[in-house]
């Protein structure tokens, strides 16, 4: 077996660093917002010390884009059911925690920075998550206004148990 990709490149080993850690009010996967969006709880991001430099101007903006590492997700599943209703759904087709590579990606509100230490709103990160990468928001580049998912919209469903 080769490791070649289809593009005839040979094929790097993927290397992820932990840039910081994640401390939330959510001990478990189930005690965390199915969507970070829709939750007014804080939590801190602390980042590294050899990465701190990384921050210069982050405190310019209002909103964040977090990637983080779901490391209690099952790393075995290709399929769940959404809180959207009883249908089972493939992972590449809605936001489940739990899937091949658990990074998680989620918009949060910046409150503010203390140094290394960001508070943010918003968060649905497990307590002790890894951080991987943090973005500023634009809703200029990053909102695509009208845009569809096709069992999302159709169902005309509101979440389970909200």
């Amino acid at each position: 077996m080769s490791n070649e990709s289809p593009a005839g490149k040979r094929d790097e080993p993927m290397v992820l660093k932990p840039l910081g850690v994640i401390a939330s009010p959510y001990r478990t996967m189930n005690d965390a917002p199915f969507q970070g969006r829709f939750s007014k709880d804080e939590s801190v991001i602390e980042v590294y010390d050899e990465f701190a430099h990384a921050l210069k101007d982050v405190e310019t903006s209002d909103y964040l884009i977090v990637l983080y590492w779901a490391h209690l997700a099952n790393r075995e599943v290709l399929q769940t059911v959404t809180p959207w209703g009883p249908e089972v759904r493939g992972v590449f087709a809605c936001r489940s925690p739990s899937r091949p590579n658990p990074l998680q990606f989620c918009v949060v509100e910046l409150l503010e920075r203390d140094g290394k230490r960001l508070k943010v709103r918003g968060l649905d990160a497990v307590d002790g998550s890894y951080l991987l990468d943090i973005k500023p928001y634009s809703s200029r580049i990053d909102s695509i206004p009208d845009v569809r998912i096709g069992w999302f919209e159709d169902s005309g469903e509101k979440p389970v148990g909200l």
